[in-house]
């Protein structure tokens, strides 16, 4: 290459890079003001969007959570997500409304305790931090939330559990600060049935210290014998409390409606106090018609007889009469063999049931740990299976809804133990979960 070439080439560079640092003076100022334009306007339409559609839909909406009140402000808007195995082998859609995500105690219990606290602080039998106590007899979960949110909101717990459920629970509600009785299981007729001993242990709560308070003032409990004395028991009663179903009606079923946009053929529930089933489909059922609602009962419990024929059992057995433990199951939370306040909110727009055994329950808990690496609890085996079920009833392309109301972590000791470890390459088939057998 010659000087003259050089000369050339180089010119032309240097005029190139004045020629571009030229038009981007001129030129790169109104581009950038038009790209901030347009992104105004984007922004001004998805907001638009936003307002135009009903509030249900935009809390379930995805999207970065905003800032909330305390743990109590992670109670409810949970996901609603695709069970991807059994939808595939059904040919239906069948969804889990993920409750074990709510942020309390991590079961689909934190709304139900937070909606008992909360009509009790309106009603004005609960006063935060005075010394006030909630006293509950239940079977776990519901305990767990409730003495998470009485630290959270001021007052003091006391469960009263049956001794034959998982150790796990008892344990935690310990750690979270609660007096535990673990009693033997025994009738509803019996006083020495769990929720009968919680509700006498609030009414000796309340007359004691308000005569104390009336004589003398209280004395701090000495340490070898701990236990709450000041303030009022007020026993939660979940069983027969409206808040239960209430909570449900206000949250679990709007949140399912604004996730299925309206669209659901199905509802799938256990019910123990009845409050879940009863609840969503007071929601749903006046505006979707055509659904269907189906109880998932386990072994032992009454209700998939009361459902199906119209009573619990026979003249010698009937209710309010039986002597014997109520429910023989390894399953924990649903299942009962009376009817409960919150249970007969709803039990006319109950469509179905569907009984579930032990071991059916235990093969669809390893089921979806093998297929879809979900671990969930004993009540929500029983739902999962139901909805198996309820969708070879109904056939392909149906969206069938369930419940899974905890995690597995809770079910270690007893229900899990039977279940035992999930490992290596099992090619379990569907028939085989629907056709389990107790000696598998």
């Amino acid at each position: 290459m010659n000087d003259h070439s050089r000369v050339y080439i180089g010119t032309a560079f240097i005029a190139g890079a004045l020629l571009t640092l030229g038009l981007k003076d001129l030129l790169y100022p109104e581009l950038e003001q038009r790209l901030r334009e347009y992104r105004v306007q984007r922004h001004d339409q998805s907001t638009s969007d936003l307002q135009d559609l009903p509030a249900g839909v935009l809390a379930a909406r995805p999207g970065p959570p905003v800032i909330v009140e305390g743990i109590e402000g992670c109670i409810g808007n949970t996901p609603l997500f695709r069970i991807k195995s059994l939808s595939e082998a059904t040919g239906c859609e069948i969804l889990g409304k993920a409750e074990f995500l709510n942020g309390a105690g991590q079961s689909s219990k934190d709304r139900v305790a937070l909606s008992m606290i909360e009509l009790a602080e309106e009603r004005e039998i609960l006063t935060p931090h005075s010394g006030d106590t909630i006293y509950e007899g239940t079977s776990g979960s519901t305990g767990i939330s409730l003495a998470t949110l009485a630290r959270a909101k001021g007052y003091l717990a006391h469960i009263c559990m049956p001794s034959d459920q998982a150790i796990e629970k008892s344990n935690l509600l310990l750690k979270l600060g609660a007096i535990v009785d673990r009693v033997p299981p025994a009738p509803i007729v019996e006083k020495e049935n769990f929720v009968n001993r919680a509700r006498a242990l609030a009414n000796v709560h309340t007359a004691t210290s308000t005569t104390k308070s009336n004589l003398e003032p209280l004395m701090p409990d000495p340490p070898e014998f701990p236990g709450p004395k000041a303030g009022r028991g007020f026993f939660a009663d979940q069983f027969e409390n409206e808040a239960n179903w209430r909570a449900h009606f206000n949250g679990t079923g709007p949140e399912i409606y604004a996730q299925c946009n309206g669209k659901l053929d199905a509802f799938v529930a256990g019910a123990g106090t009845g409050g879940t089933i009863s609840g969503v489909a007071l929601f749903l059922k006046p505006r979707i018609p055509n659904l269907s609602v189906v109880l998932a009962d386990p072994q032992g419990s009454g209700l998939y007889n009361r459902v199906r024929y119209g009573v619990m059992f026979d003249l010698k057995e009937k209710e309010g009469t039986r002597r014997r433990r109520q429910v023989d199951t390894i399953v924990e939370g649903i299942g009962i063999n009376r009817v409960t306040a919150n249970f007969e909110a709803g039990k006319e727009l109950v469509d179905d049931a569907v009984r579930v055994t032990d071991a059916q329950a235990l093969a669809m808990a390893r089921w979806l740990v093998e297929k879809d690496g979900i671990f969930i609890g004993s009540s929500s085996a029983v739902n999962c299976f139901a909805a198996v079920k309820t969708a070879m009833k109904l056939g392909p392309g149906h969206r069938i809804v369930t419940v899974l109301s905890d995690s597995g972590s809770r079910h270690l000791s007893r229900f899990w133990a039977r279940a035992g470890d999930v490992g290596g390459a099992v090619d379990t088939k569907l028939e085989d979960v629907l056709n389990a057998k107790e000696d598998q």
